[in-house]
């Protein structure tokens, strides 16, 4: 059982969004399937060749995301594709070879997660194993 405590442990709890598939685990739903991820933006990338397609590298915890932002979407989520630093993309997932990508449906700028990585360490929660 785990439950949530206050600490003092230097060590500060990553801002994970609830309800965001980790990175490292984006390879157990099938393709096609809707999911959310989020991670801090990385890279963001608009090839001239790629007709006003955006691609998206977020970074969690556990490692990478691919996003892929087509013009229409872009357009629509404009202010948090540009200026973002934590997003929470909602979209579906599409391998292809060894690659995969979130094609995104829905993005959200939860930036003000961030935030809590500059409260006093007094006030973090940290998780407690019980047996």
């Amino acid at each position: 059982m785990s439950f949530v405590t206050p600490t003092s442990s230097p060590l500060r709890p990553w801002p994970r969004p609830p309800a965001a598939l980790p990175a490292e685990r984006l390879d157990e739903p099938p393709a096609g399937a809707r999911i959310t991820v989020a991670g801090l933006v990385i890279l963001r990338q608009r090839p001239g060749t790629a007709k006003g397609v955006i691609f998206l590298t977020l970074e969690d915890e556990t490692g990478v995301i691919n996003v892929v932002v087509w013009r229409a979407l872009y357009e629509r989520f404009r202010r948090a594709v540009i200026a973002g630093r934590l997003l929470r993309v909602t979209g579906r997932l599409q391998r292809e070879n060894a690659v995969v990508h979130v094609v995104a449906e829905e993005i959200e700028d939860i930036s003000p997660m961030l935030d809590r990585l500059l409260e006093p360490e007094d006030r973090l929660p940290r998780v407690v194993e019980t047996g």
